[in-house]
């Protein structure tokens, strides 16, 4: 066989195996492949990327291939055009789940944000670009109708723009804070936060902190959680107490601190009832309880494909018109026949 023999042979074997990439056989077994990658997605506690990714990209390259080999895309340029914007699509989905982000945080008014997360669900080449924002949370507002039915909630966060400038903005479930890219919303996760402050016996720089006890209103009767003081192995379980209503099933109303509540510190056989101002001497320090503060909780968003999901899917909506626009418009609908009737 001579050496152009040989190169048309391989020629060949590339057009057929381009041919079969292509084709509506390997498109549907790509649709099946698909189908269960999206049922383990839904139904796995890991969230399996690859489950979706692999199939996402088969159906990639089964597109590309079916446009190289089929004449008629070369010929119609809306249909091109439509074509190019679906795999547009597909990869940019594909490319999303490989670099997205969810998670939750939780931030104490007067608090900041430090960039980890409490819950965190992100693809494989996320990268790590969350852990050097921050943001600060100045209180929040909460409405409630009558039932206790949650409304609109507002929360004042500071943070630093582009230029390094100081701005305050008013956020919500529906307004989030963006940060390069990041999005936090807020979420019906929000409680109340005991706030102390520790001295340590051995000196040093007094430590405050607070401990998120458990959302409010969800967990109304379970106000309580253990922790363990910074730089020491005391556990303390930490109970808060109060009479008031703090939100009045009967009326709207909105979410707040109680005016009057005793904070119970218990550890090992020891228990105390504190108010703010009051402390615990321990043999490692002093542990003072500051007062109460309420604490929001976000969900966090990245997917940077977002806007060009869109353009590409309004590339492929108006492709798609501009393709049976000008194939009807050659051939109209109600043509007259001869006769003077309608076809």
């Amino acid at each position: 066989m001579s050496v152009a023999d040989s190169a048309i042979g391989s020629r060949s074997a590339g057009v057929r195996l381009l041919r079969l990439a292509g084709s509506l056989k390997f498109a549907l077994i790509n649709l099946a492949a698909l189908f269960v990658g999206v049922c383990v997605a839904y139904l796995s506690d890991s969230r399996t990327v690859w489950a979706l990714v692999v199939p996402l990209a088969s159906s990639a390259v089964n597109l590309l291939a079916a446009m190289l080999t089929n004449a008629v895309f070369r010929r119609q340029l809306p249909l091109l055009v439509f074509h190019l914007a679906l795999l547009a699509v597909i990869v940019l989905v594909a490319l999303g789940r490989l670099t997205y982000l969810k998670g939750a945080a939780e931030v104490v008014d007067g608090g900041s944000f430090d960039g980890v997360l409490a819950t965190r669900e992100a693809g494989p080449f996320h990268g790590d670009a969350i852990a050097a924002l921050s943001f600060a949370s100045h209180g929040f507002t909460i409405d409630y109708a009558p039932g206790i039915r949650r409304g609109a909630t507002r929360n004042e966060v500071a943070f630093r723009n582009a230029a390094g400038r100081l701005e305050t903005r008013i956020i919500g479930d529906q307004q989030p804070l963006v940060l390069a890219g990041y999005r936090f919303y807020t979420s019906h996760n929000k409680g109340f936060a005991p706030t102390f402050v520790w001295h340590p016996a051995a000196g040093g720089v007094p430590q405050l902190g607070a401990v998120h006890l458990p959302a409010y209103p969800l967990h109304e009767y379970r106000q309580a959680r253990e922790w363990v003081i910074p730089g020491t192995a005391t556990v303390v379980w930490t109970m808060l107490q109060f009479q008031e209503i703090i939100l009045d099933p009967d009326k709207a109303d909105q979410f707040k601190l109680p005016g009057e509540h005793d904070l119970v510190v218990r550890i090992g056989e020891q228990r105390w009832q504190l108010q703010p101002g009051m402390s615990v001497s321990l043999p490692a320090g002093r542990l003072e309880y500051v007062g109460l503060r309420g604490w929001m909780g976000y969900t966090v968003f990245y997917d940077w494909t977002i806007p060009w999901l869109l353009a590409a899917a309004l590339a492929a909506a108006f492709s798609l018109g501009w393709h049976y626009w000008r194939k009807f418009a050659a051939r109209p609908w109600n043509r007259e026949q001869d006769d003077g009737t309608t076809a």
